[in-house]
């Protein structure tokens, strides 16, 4: 590595963490002043707060806003070295625009690489501690639902349930159906009952007021039964899976959770899933994207100098974002593939930034 490589490099990794470590400052100043009166008033104590809440909080934050920091520190430094001169210099000694780019890259896949394992790893495990924290001393009553109604799902291809209600709290259901088919999916049996309690003892369900339908071709057998314990193969948490925190999943208890809701049935909670999972994905590419774009917008010297190319890039930063939150939006509303609605920010933002790279030497 050369020492032209070395001197952009480090800018790059000092300029990305200095304007990250302010930033985080800031957001920590103006939270502590929103959520004071939640900590006094729930007696949070203060190594708490700082440990288990903020130490949580800061890589979510790192890994949700870095291509927005990389992209603005890259504008910074490099309109600041345009300013003296320095790409001038760097190109008048032979060296060629594409050789500049070199330590961009390098930097750009460090910082990718960090946010690709923090994304998929780091911060679901951060999350379980931060959602914690926030149940006992910040959303004391919201965060804590114990009542699911009209609920519907499928725990295997065979089966399918109902329940009117379900008390977490009581493990009860209400009207409570499950209907099971054969292969040529064709039912083959019923039972329904007015109330299901889960028994943690035994693991089986205690049923009152059930009915047993059974079906063989033509013959078909009914029992009633005023009280029945019945083997469901089924548990408590089956029946209030919304409640599952995706972000709490590392990406492979994410995929196992997909397959599993898939099985169940439970289409809009697939897509969420999914499109949690390719973010985490596909969203460290935006930071050697955003880092493209800033060196082809910054690189030149204008008159307006640092200013101009800061104006320039927030406007198309903020385009980038909401590009990216209407086709995430479009997936989980319409029928667009959550992969689809992933990659294409990306993909259009890409090319936007190989054809400033190509035309910014001229």
């Amino acid at each position: 590595m050369k020492i032209v490589d070395r001197y952009i490099l480090w800018k790059y990794i000092k300029t990305f963490a200095l304007a990250l470590a302010l930033i985080i400052v800031i957001v920590i100043t103006f939270d502590v002043s929103e959520k004071l009166d939640d900590f006094l008033h729930n007696h949070a104590p203060i190594s708490a707060i700082a440990f288990k809440y903020y130490l949580n909080f800061i890589p979510g934050f790192v890994n949700l806003y870095s291509p927005l920091f990389i992209f603005i520190s890259v504008i910074f430094f490099t309109s600041k070295m345009a300013g003296n001169t320095e790409v001038v210099a760097i190109l008048g000694s032979g060296i060629s625009y594409r050789r500049l780019l070199r330590p961009y890259i390098y930097g750009s896949l460090i910082v990718a690489c960090i946010v690709l394992v923090l994304g998929n790893f780091v911060i679901p495990v951060s999350n379980r501690t931060l959602i914690d924290f926030e149940r006992v001393y910040i959303h004391t009553f919201s965060m804590n639902r114990n009542y699911f109604s009209d609920i519907h799902f499928q725990p295997d291809p065979y089966t399918q349930v109902y329940a009117e209600s379900f008390d977490v709290k009581e493990g009860t259901a209400h009207a409570f159906v499950r209907d099971t088919f054969d292969a040529h999916r064709r039912l083959a049996g019923r039972i329904s009952a007015d109330v299901i309690v889960y028994d943690t003892a035994t693991g089986l369900w205690n049923s009152r007021n059930c009915f047993k339908r059974t079906i063989d071709g033509n013959d078909e057998e009914l029992s009633h039964h005023p009280f029945i314990d019945l083997d469901l193969r089924l548990e408590p948490e089956d029946f209030h899976q919304q409640s599952t925190h995706i972000e709490t999943m590392t990406s492979p208890q994410l995929i196992s959770h997909i397959d599993q809701e898939r099985i169940r049935g439970s289409a809009g909670h697939v897509v969420e899933s999914k499109i949690e999972l390719y973010q985490r994905l596909l969203n460290p590419l935006a930071i050697i994207i955003m880092t493209f774009i800033g060196v082809a917008i910054s690189s030149r010297k204008t008159r307006g100098g640092i200013g101009i190319h800061l104006a320039i890039g927030i406007t198309i930063a903020f385009g980038y974002i909401v590009f990216m939150r209407v086709s995430t939006v479009f997936a989980i509303n319409g029928n667009l593939s959550p992969f689809l609605a992933v990659l294409t920010p990306q993909i259009v933002f890409g090319i936007a930034a190989a054809l400033l790279v190509r035309n910014a030497p001229k």
